[in-house]
């Protein structure tokens, strides 16, 4: 018997390793997806935390959802004044209150629910984000113009934040002046009418290092919501819509604001011209659309969607309400041209 073994040839090896690279080149797509999946799938969990938290909040707190932010009375604590809310703070050094550190601190929600594994480093960072420069985004700024490491302002706001609340159910700071004919209104959850249809929180916009969120480049809006409605004379000037009228004085936002991904402005959360839906996230997969991408969509009843921007407003699911504003606040559900 021959004891000599045969060897593979040349032309075995490469085809083997051409099979080979073959079935990493289908796997690997394959596996992408799974972990895109699996992201999406997290920041939907985590989502759901975050509004189960607010529910957890209004039930002890009188049935009043939070405010999404408020001017603090100290630059520690959560004490806030209500004639401190004003058009700006009268006391810069106090920071914000944000209504992610409401649900923490009472022990609602762990401070890692706020965060999303599809956004860059889980989420934007804080307004204003203290002591510590690891919270800082590179060449941030905060309020008063000091960068990483300046203790005040200190905002109590978690660390990375990855959603926003709708600015029709979670009233801004101006529940004293804000500038205009209405102000600000805290708002029970008994008032909204519909919670399996109208949205509560969404995700931020993470395109290009949360651009969207930027002001001049360096401050980083992440205390704000996003308001989908516009004045019916005011436009995006919504505080200074008539407070008083027989006819519905708020429209929703037109599919045609929004914007191409590529198209969406620095600093959309504080835009003067375009909807501020610009500033909700499109970055889930389910669409190559870029002015029709997907987000996680939390309701007022707790369940969460996976959704487009455009289909929320299509569909009419941020309220037929403005219900953190004072006056007049029926909003217009008929499709605006």
């Amino acid at each position: 018997m021959s004891s000599i073994r045969r060897a593979f040839t040349l032309i075995e090896l490469l085809v083997v390793i051409a099979v080979i690279a073959l079935l990493i080149g289908i796997l690997l797509p394959a596996l992408g997806s799974a972990r895109g999946t699996a992201r999406t799938i997290k920041c939907a969990a985590n989502a759901r935390s975050v509004v189960q938290g607010i529910a957890a909040y209004s039930a002890v707190g009188k049935q009043y959802f939070p405010p999404h932010y408020v001017y603090g009375a100290n630059d520690t604590g959560m004490d806030w004044r209500f004639e401190d809310q004003q058009i700006s703070n009268p006391n810069p050094s106090t920071g914000y209150v944000h209504w992610s550190y409401a649900l923490f601190a009472d022990g609602h929600v762990n401070e890692d629910a706020f965060k999303c594994p599809s956004m860059l480093r889980g989420g934007a960072p804080a307004t204003n984000p203290g002591a510590n420069s690891n919270d800082w985004e590179p060449f941030q700024t905060n309020d008063l113009g000091n960068t990483a490491g300046a203790t005040t302002p200190n905002d109590r706001q978690v660390k990375r934040i990855a959603y926003t609340g709708n600015g029709a159910i979670f009233p801004r700071n101006k529940f004293y002046s804000s500038g205009g004919d209405r102000k600000n209104v805290l708002v029970k959850d008994a008032d909204v009418q519909n919670p399996s249809n109208v949205i509560l929180v969404t995700e931020f916009n993470p395109n290009r290092e949360y651009e969207a969120l930027r002001v001049g480049g360096s401050l980083y809006k992440t205390h704000r919501p996003v308001t989908p409605f516009i004045g019916l004379s005011a436009g995006v000037n919504v505080y200074s819509e008539p407070p008083n009228a027989a006819v519905p004085r708020f429209l929703y936002a037109r599919v045609s604001d929004l914007l191409d991904e590529r198209d969406v402005p620095e600093g959309a959360i504080d835009t003067a011209s375009a909807s501020v839906l610009n500033a909700v996230g499109r970055h889930h997969q389910g669409s190559k659309d870029s002015k029709c991408g997907l987000a996680n969509f939390s309701f007022v009843d707790g369940h969460v969607e996976r959704s487009s921007v455009i289909t929320t407003i299509e569909k009419k699911r941020w309220g037929d309400r403005f219900w953190s504003i004072s006056g007049a606040n029926r909003v217009n559900m008929t499709t605006p041209p």
